[in-house]
Parts: structure tokens; C-alpha cells; sequence
């Protein structure tokens, strides 16, 4: 799978996708990662690619010729554009899932007040926010939907069931994890977890996950039913 970064500090990105989990999808030639800097694509001396607003308000717009043409340049087909927007629809599990299966992604950070709405008019696919507030810009947000969507791209996670077994999979969150050491602090390992049936280990675990989401998203359970 193919991710097309378009922004204006394509360095922002260097080292979140130089470690761990992502470097070795990237090593492992599981998924490409293209940093594209929309500056490139000014036609003027001084690199200009936004403006003042029309009709007057805060801030500057970034402008639709240089940031057409740098989604056209790396747009391949059957490419999936994607503009990282508080405006857009919430990025769940089940959009992650949906977007891994795109052969590329060409994804567009925002900038400062925004883009002009005529790039989102011609060429951009879907707006998707990753929580209801505002970045400084889409960098920060376009780092968690690579994460994110990457994970589901075969291969990129290890076992291939643990997606499966994550928060929101099954419509509830994850239940808790323990390890060694059996005490911490006077904290015990929850003594099902030591037993050995597979059976109550598997109930606990899902009562326990299942009162975790009644209390904290209690929508989420309203949602399944």
C-alpha cells in the first residue's frame, strides 16, 4: 500500500516513520510512504501557495493551483484522496479497515485556516477528522491515519489475529493486560488470569471490557444493540 504525504514540511514526518512498527512495514516493502512538499509546486519566485481570504477573516488559505497540481502529480490510479479536516467524517476502526484496502491513499494536510474549497470540489475524495478540535495543522493528524491504517495492511502487524482482539473490533474496548511480575505495588494479577480455563479467562476478559465501554462510551453499546 502506497501513502502520498502532501504538506508543506514534509520533514515533520522523517522520524515517526523512521522507527518501530512503521519502519519495518516500510523495510519489508509492506507499505510506501511519499513525502511530497506542496511548496514545489508554486509557480511564482517567492514559492507563494497561500493567500488572504475571500471575503475577509483570520489567517491565510492555502490556494488551490499548487495544491491541485501536487495531488495530480502523485495520483495514481485507483488513488483514494483523503483531506484532513476537523470538518470531516471521525476516523473508526472500521474506516481504518476500509481505507487499508486502497491500493494508495494520497493524503492532504491542512494548513493554517485551511485549503481553498474548490481542491476539495475537484479532487478530494473524502474529509476525515481524527477527533472533534482543531491542529495547527493536518501533519499531526495524517502521522495517526498512516498508524492507524497501516496496521491493518497484511503482514505490517505480526500475529494476524491481534487486529481482531483491539479496542472498538468488537464493537467494545479491549480488556485490561497484565504480565510478570503477580504483585506490583500490592497490586495482584486478577487470579482467573492464573487458572488456566481458557472459558472463564474468556468471560472475565469480556465482562470486564464490556463494564469499561458502559462507563466511559456508554454509546458504543447503544450503538451494537
Amino acid at each position: 500500500m502506497k501513502f502520498s504525504i502532501l504538506s508543506l514540511f514534509p520533514k515533520y514526518f522523517e522520524s515517526p516513520f523512521n522507527v518501530s512498527m512503521i519502519k519495518r512495514a516500510r523495510d519489508k516493502k509492506l507499505v510506501e510512504i511519499e513525502l511530497v512538499d506542496i511548496r514545489q509546486f508554486a509557480t511564482d519566485k517567492h514559492k507563494t501557495v497561500d493567500d488572504r481570504p475571500y471575503g475577509g477573516g483570520p489567517g491565510m488559505v492555502l490556494m488551490a493551483p499548487p495544491v491541485l497540481d501536487a495531488i495530480r502529480h502523485v495520483k495514481q490510479e485507483g488513488a483514494h484522496v483523503v483531506y484532513l479536516s476537523p470538518q470531516g467524517n471521525p476516523l473508526t476502526a472500521k474506516k481504518c479497515r476500509e481505507l487499508s484496502e486502497k491500493k494508495q491513499l494520497v493524503v492532504l494536510c491542512g494548513h493554517y485556516e485551511g485549503v481553498d474549497e474548490r481542491v476539495i470540489t475537484k479532487e478530494v475524495d473524502e474529509e476525515i477528522s481524527i477527533g472533534d478540535y482543531v491542529l495547527t495543522s493536518g501533519a499531526p493528524a495524517a502521522i495517526v491515519l498512516v498508524d492507524s491504517v497501516a496496521r491493518f495492511v497484511p503482514g505490517v502487524i505480526g500475529h494476524p489475529d491481534a487486529n481482531k482482539m483491539d479496542s472498538y473490533e468488537q464493537g467494545v474496548f479491549d480488556h485490561p493486560h497484565y504480565t510478570k511480575p503477580l504483585v506490583v505495588e500490592e497490586l495482584e494479577v486478577p487470579e482467573v488470569l492464573l487458572s488456566g480455563h481458557h472459558g472463564k479467562i474468556e468471560s472475565w476478559r469480556q465482562n470486564v471490557a464490556r463494564e469499561k465501554t458502559e462507563k466511559v462510551r456508554p454509546e458504543l453499546l447503544k450503538s451494537k444493540s
